[in-house]
């Protein structure tokens, strides 16, 4: 049966006693915590006797401690363990720091943010340079003693990077060359200058397009799934195992993934210039009337194999670059989902940059040199 909250004041040699009765509840309280703080004003040691009561929650708690607080005084309890557990949980609460009130932005905030970004930025490409350096090690230790390198691994990755990324390179890259056969068609026959598609065709496809598309569907594709792979080993605390047996993680996880992109992207490479090739032909027999003999003589006399092997060159640095950032941004995962994801997304974004910008310095650098 429900009791409304209740105590009583004695006074002893030691102090005052407030022994408690009833329900000190939310509900039956009422105004006894009030009365309780008024009895025990002035009091400079009390000790409060919560054996009597029967029904306890947080309110009652909260409503025993101020009172047992109030005018600085010193506060004995005795009480059964749950009541106890109760009264200790609330006091942590009550003493816990408030939440930190959010400040409005101003324009500090935004320098604060671009200093931030750029430390970072520094920071970033410190980490990076060091685990180029430690792939580094890695390739050199494998081209020294190379019965220590992991073949099947290596071979298996080679076949998840290349062999499996053929048919999406080449689809890409035909219809790419057939986009740039048709616009070229389209510009070029107001000028009557249609011969001039296939040359357009070729140095696009085997200069730029086919080393790009290659790159920026590996980056989406093998660089990711390296990022993911290793992140949720790094989350599995798999990686801190090898370490502990004495394997080294770049030996047994960077570098095969390493060596199955540097040597599989050229291959992806010269696949995706013959399907943009392919694609280009297919617009021109059928839109313009040039057919096979045609396109590949003009091919041959007009393009030249320069452009392909220009296009070619830019494959292993590429390659390395993704390969290099799939593998760092895995490394650099945390113990959560969050930072998994945080990665993942980062080393598609970051690599996909990283291919534009080192094409654009190929492009400046081939320029000077009037290739």
């Amino acid at each position: 049966m429900d009791e409304p909250a209740d105590f009583s004041i004695t006074r002893t040699d030691q102090g005052y006693s407030a022994a408690l009765t009833g329900d000190w509840t939310a509900m039956r309280m009422g105004v006894a915590d009030d009365r309780l703080v008024e009895a025990l004003a002035g009091a400079r040691e009390v000790a409060i006797d919560l054996s009597g009561v029967k029904r306890f929650d947080t309110a009652g708690a909260y409503a025993i401690l101020k009172a047992g607080d109030a005018d600085h005084r010193r506060a004995r309890f005795i009480a059964r363990p749950e009541i106890t557990r109760l009264l200790e949980l609330v006091d942590r609460a009550v003493k816990a720091e408030g939440t930190p009130q959010v400040r409005k932005r101003s324009f500090y905030d935004l320098f604060d943010r671009i200093g931030r970004g750029i430390i970072n930025v520094g920071l970033e490409a410190f980490d990076t340079m060091a685990f180029m350096g430690h792939l580094l090690v890695a390739t050199g230790r494998a081209i020294v003693n190379p019965r220590k390198v992991r073949w099947a691994a290596c071979v298996a990755l080679f076949e998840r990077a290349g062999l499996d990324a053929l048919p999406i390179v080449m689809v890409t890259t035909f219809f790419i060359g057939a986009v740039v056969g048709l616009l070229g068609a389209n510009m070029l026959r107001t000028f009557g200058a249609q011969v001039y598609v296939v040359e357009l065709v070729g140095v696009a496809v085997l200069r730029e397009f086919s080393v790009l598309i290659t790159a920026v569907l590996l980056a989406g594709r093998s660089g990711s799934s390296y990022a993911a792979e290793i992140g949720a080993m790094k989350m599995n605390q798999e990686i801190d195992a090898m370490r502990v047996l004495g394997v080294d993680p770049f030996d047994a996880l960077v570098f095969p993934r390493f060596f199955a992109l540097l040597f599989s992207f050229p291959l992806l490479t010269f696949a995706a210039a013959v399907a943009g090739l392919a694609g280009g032909l297919v617009v021109c027999w059928s839109q313009l009337g040039l057919g096979p003999t045609f396109f590949f003589s003009q091919i041959l006399d007009t393009v030249g194999p320069i452009h392909f092997w220009v296009g070619l060159s830019k494959a292993p640095v590429l390659a390395v670059i993704i390969a290099g950032i799939g593998c760092h941004q895995g490394m650099e995962v945390g113990g959560d989902v969050e930072s998994l994801g945080r990665k993942v997304t980062a080393s598609v974004v970051h690599a996909i940059f990283a291919t534009i910008m080192i094409d654009a310095v190929f492009a400046l650098i081939y320029m000077k040199l009037d290739i």
